[in-house]
């Protein structure tokens, strides 16, 4: 039998499932865990909401199942949730003493301002669970002051500027938490050097078998899982330590076996191109001139 996933549509449907009073404003609200009275009919459910979710999970035990993994409530994480992804809380035991906080907030929040158009770029809303934020204690305290604000803004009475500060605060905790990302990079560079060399592995074994013909060119993804990580994450790992994304990995592999093909074969682009997991010759070529400076042919002529 099929398990049941419950949807969370709004603001006002997360309250009601978690006993909680009516929310101040109809697109944003901020839970306080301490005063969460989890109902345990939800444990171990599986949900999906059309909001976004930021949470800072500080004084929890249990774990919060998201992704192919488990974020523990046993140290202070931040978790990112975008809309109609997949999770399911376990075993949840939130202490009175708590002082973690959630964030929930429907896209048409930010829908007609810049963050609307941008919230893609912080790709950790699709990093797995076990890429958790980690942050200190000076880093809780800032990015708890920049939830406060929100709060302090929509429980006020509300006007034309209301939706614009709430916003740009938002955006603060993002664009914070984005550079505290960059940090945990930096300070895991030697485990980042070891996930750098086992990626450029398995492009190794993949470029030199028989894979590219048969599956096609290995997408982000196909990389990250084969590394027990998201492809966003993976990406951004690879752009913090190298300053190429996994995508330019790839392609620089591709016109690699390109250039050795063109060389020391006498096969014709097409099949090379076939060979390489195209479907369309135009957009190997493209690609190739891209990273060369000239077409297939050009090359192959030029030496």
């Amino acid at each position: 039998m099929k398990k049941k996933i419950y949807q969370i549509k709004s603001v006002a449907q997360a309250h009601q499932m978690l006993n909680l009073p009516k929310p101040l404003h109809p697109l944003i609200s901020i839970l306080h865990h301490a005063e969460l009275q989890l109902n345990t009919d939800f444990e171990n459910e599986t949900f999906t909401m059309d909001l976004y979710l930021i949470g800072l999970k500080d004084g929890e035990l249990g774990s919060f199942l998201y992704g192919r993994n488990s974020y523990d409530y046993d140290c202070g994480t931040m978790l990112f949730i975008s809309p109609n992804q997949v999770f399911s809380p376990q075993n949840l035991q939130i202490s009175n003493d708590s002082k973690g906080w959630t964030i929930l907030f429907h896209p048409d929040l930010i829908r007609k301002s810049k963050l609307g158009q941008t919230i893609g770029q912080y790709t950790y809303f699709s990093y797995e669970s076990h890429e958790a934020l980690h942050i200190s204690e000076s880093e809780k305290q800032f990015i708890t002051q920049l939830a406060k604000t929100i709060e302090i803004e929509y429980s006020q009475n509300i006007d034309r500027h209301t939706q614009e500060l709430i916003i740009i605060n938002i955006e603060s905790i993002l664009k914070y938490c984005k550079r505290y990302y960059d940090r945990q990079f930096y300070t895991r560079t030697n485990l980042n050097k070891d996930f750098i060399i086992r990626f450029e592995q398995y492009l190794k074994d993949y470029f030199t078998s028989d894979q590219l013909t048969l599956k096609g060119i290995p997408t982000v993804q196909q990389c990250g899982a084969a590394l027990a990580m998201s492809g966003h994450y993976l990406s951004d790992l690879l752009k913090s330590e190298t300053g190429k994304s996994a995508k330019e990995y790839i392609d620089l592999k591709l016109v690699e076996k390109a250039k050795n093909r063109l060389l020391n074969t006498d096969y014709s682009i097409s099949e090379i191109v076939y060979d390489l997991g195209f479907e369309y010759p135009n957009h190997f070529s493209k690609l190739f001139k891209s990273k060369t400076g000239l077409s297939p042919s050009e090359y192959r002529n030029l030496n």
